[in-house]
């Protein structure tokens, strides 16, 4: 894989360009996505954003995502666009399979692939071009810095800022988290600047949801939250009648992992989620913890050293009594006690 800096000048080249990202794109994958989006654009270029899947309703706000394609519902397109463009910008994923069943069309397509990514361990043999910077906050950051160094802060508009703004406050916590550094902050500056108004971003990613979600995060903490204060350690797990009960839709779920951290002494919180598909993981911790290597160890994923995610083809029950397992035998080696 090439630095990033090789393609700066192959910019002013309009193109083809498709730009994807994991599946159920977060703020930080969906902002940093529609924002490149906008400048690509600007440049001349045809640009596509297609999602491997669905995303929450709550990001509809952001400007270009009426145009974003769904692969699940539009592979036959999709897949045209993506054999027939120039560049494949790839966002906030460190290897295809990320990208669900989108990920075999990106491996065999022919244009040259770009990854942007702040996760541990990319599969950097997958791509031609691009940056893995994990101690990035965000996409939204590294597509900020590719921006500017660049020289395209001509097209630095407030489109452009709210999209990176929400995925800055997403995967920073609104900058609770550590890797809310000085340059994070400057980011942010730098945002407002354009004449962004922040606080409207704020509503629309935490003030944008139904009644029932309330309720249903609700009920999770009261029956669903085991705490295991020996390990320093909670664990949530919704079953699939918790989801259908309360219509729970696709974002709904978002941060309610960390809630078990503002307990006392929790240093890990995990959250359980029963798919069709499979069972689906999510850790977080605090300070010297790490999830990822505790994710990537027992749950086939991975990510960032106190965030992380992972799976299970296991039943909700079984995989539950292995984090459990595991848990009681490898509290030690991460720290928790």
């Amino acid at each position: 894989m090439l630095p990033i800096h090789h393609i700066y000048p192959k910019l002013a080249q309009p193109g083809k360009v498709v730009i994807t990202t994991h599946q159920k794109p977060d703020p930080d994958a969906l902002g940093s996505s529609l924002a490149l989006s906008q400048v690509l654009k600007a440049l001349g270029h045809t640009v596509t954003v297609i999602s491997p899947t669905n995303w929450a309703a709550f990001l509809d706000w952001m400007p270009g995502a009426e145009d974003v394609l769904n692969f699940e519902i539009t592979r036959e397109k999709s897949t045209t666009i993506i054999n027939q463009a120039d560049w494949i910008f790839c966002l906030d994923f460190n290897t295809l399979s990320r990208t669900k069943s989108l990920a075999p069309i990106i491996e065999q397509a022919t244009p040259a692939k770009v990854l942007i990514d702040h996760h541990q361990q990319p599969a950097v043999e997958s791509f031609d071009f691009g940056i893995s910077d994990t101690t990035k906050s965000s996409t939204c950051e590294m597509i900020y810095d590719f921006i500017l160094d660049a020289g395209l802060d001509a097209h630095l508009t407030v489109d452009v800022a709210a999209c990176l703004y929400a995925g800055l406050i997403g995967d920073t916590g609104s900058f609770r988290f550590p890797a809310a550094n000085a340059n994070v902050h400057k980011m942010a500056a730098g945002l407002k600047a354009t004449g962004l108004k922040h606080t409207k971003v704020h509503e629309y990613i935490y003030d944008n949801f139904m009644e029932s979600r309330l309720r249903f995060i609700g009920h999770v903490l009261t029956n669903r939250m085991e705490v295991y204060y020996e390990f320093n350690a909670a664990l949530i797990y919704v079953t699939k009648n918790d989801l259908l009960r309360y219509d729970i839709k696709t974002g709904d779920t978002e941060g309610l992992v960390n809630y078990p951290l503002s307990i006392g002494g929790i240093k890990m919180a995990a959250i359980c989620i029963d798919r069709d598909e499979e069972r689906k993981w999510s850790f977080r911790s605090k300070g010297n913890v790490d999830v990822n290597t505790f994710a990537r160890r027992f749950f086939e994923g991975g990510g960032h050293f106190n965030a992380a995610g992972g799976r299970s083809s296991a039943s909700l029950e079984d995989t539950v009594k292995t984090f459990k397992k595991v848990l009681k035998e490898n509290a030690s080696e991460f720290q928790l006690i």
